[in-house]
């Protein structure tokens, strides 16, 4: 299990790098008006916009693969079975030469007797 979440996080970079890769390659929507003036876009390899509709596609089909691995990650990492339990410090070895202390045992607590009302005498009772 541990290999296929090796495997996926992986990925998961390798995606996030093309995402950069293709956002950093893309033009603003500014540039096209240079393309007007002579900018050379039309002879390009993918025609005048057929290079914005090429990025663009491909950008979105990495972004929703990043966030399909992003969900398998989680889904991973949560659903890991429990190894020993407890916290780091319970599973921690202790050093080689030094005897094993055990931890002290909480004893319950004695639960308080409910205070006796005062006696009163007969004549000076207060009423409440």
């Amino acid at each position: 299990m541990e290999q296929w979440t090796n495997v996926i996080v992986v990925v998961h970079v390798l995606i996030a790098l093309a995402i950069i890769g293709l956002v950093l390659l893309q033009h603003g929507k500014g540039a096209d008006m240079g393309s007007g003036f002579g900018g050379g876009a039309s002879g390009s390899l993918f025609g005048a916009t057929g290079s914005a509709n090429f990025l663009s596609r491909t950008t979105a089909v990495l972004a929703t693969l990043f966030f399909l691995s992003s969900l398998g990650l989680a889904y991973l990492a949560t659903s890991r079975p429990k190894e020993g339990g407890g916290t780091i410090m319970d599973r921690a070895q202790p050093k080689q030469g030094q005897p094993q202390t055990e931890q002290p045992t909480a004893k319950p607590a004695a639960t308080p007797e409910a205070p006796k009302p005062p006696a009163t005498q007969p004549g000076k009772e207060v009423p409440q």
